[in-house]
């Protein structure tokens, strides 16, 4: 059993996609169909079992886009905002993907893993503050469509990282500023990450606790049915991987600040 010990730990800061939101299958479907009408004649398809989760799961979409494209020897021009989407550009690529992913939102809607809202209902109820963090633009609609917006304190997500000229996943800055809007220092904060770059944020930032959801290690977590989980994310900086959120034990309590 993975513990969160409130008595050394006071907030616990969540990646959005594949924890929170049930997401991560619609993004992938999404980069296959965007990657794969693009590869058609240069490149193999698009394999979501190996490509969306080294190279493009957990990153800003256009880094995603240049670290794959790298992967198949390819350069684009990066272009711009403007740009048709399904142009071969990095932006036309990244506003294809971006404008199938949010019609299929639009669509069918977003959903939030039971076990993760049992968690963030837990940890509130014992004092602890939460955050939630994605790379995404779409970050808050995704949330809030998935009605768990008021299980939050505060949420950092695309709009921040460009405001604030923050780096992407795997560098901390996401996380850091989550903590530093909380009032807290990185080592009373734990975080909550499933893709590759976001466990390495985790690594890198000083946190109390990095938490790994890994569907690969069993059960029905995010990732499961076709989108890998975080294979080999157990390692040194890493507090525990675990299947499914309902496998953390809350203990003690956040105990309200004295004067």
């Amino acid at each position: 059993m993975t513990v969160i010990d409130l008595t050394a730990i006071s907030a616990v800061v969540l990646d959005t996609d594949g924890v929170v939101t049930d997401t991560a299958r619609g993004h992938a479907a999404a980069w296959k169909h965007v990657f794969d009408a693009f590869l058609r004649g240069r490149s193999a398809p698009f394999d979501i079992r190996g490509d969306y989760l080294r190279h493009v799961d957990g990153r800003p979409r256009l880094d995603g886009i240049r670290t794959f494209l790298a992967t198949r020897g390819i350069t684009l021009p990066e272009g711009s905002p403007d740009d048709e989407p399904g142009a071969p550009t990095v932006h036309g690529l990244g506003l294809a993907k971006d404008r199938l992913f949010m019609e299929q939102v639009d669509k069918y809607g977003v959903a939030a893993f039971p076990a993760t809202v049992a968690l963030l209902h837990e940890l509130r109820h014992r004092g602890a503050r939460t955050a939630a963090v994605s790379a995404s633009l779409h970050g808050r609609k995704l949330v809030g469509s998935a009605g768990v917006m008021h299980l939050f304190d505060l949420m950092v997500d695309g709009n921040d990282a460009a405001l604030l000229n923050l780096p992407g996943t795997p560098d901390p800055a996401l996380f850091l500023e989550a903590a530093r809007r909380l009032g807290l220092p990185a080592a009373k904060v734990a975080v909550v990450v499933s893709a590759l770059p976001g466990i390495e944020a985790g690594r890198k930032g000083g946190f109390g606790a990095v938490i790994a959801v890994d569907a690969a290690s069993g059960g029905d977590a995010p990732g499961a049915e076709g989108v890998p989980g975080a294979d080999g994310v157990s390692g040194e900086g890493v507090s525990a991987v675990v299947s499914d959120l309902g496998a953390i034990e809350v203990r003690g309590r956040v105990l309200p600040l004295t004067s």
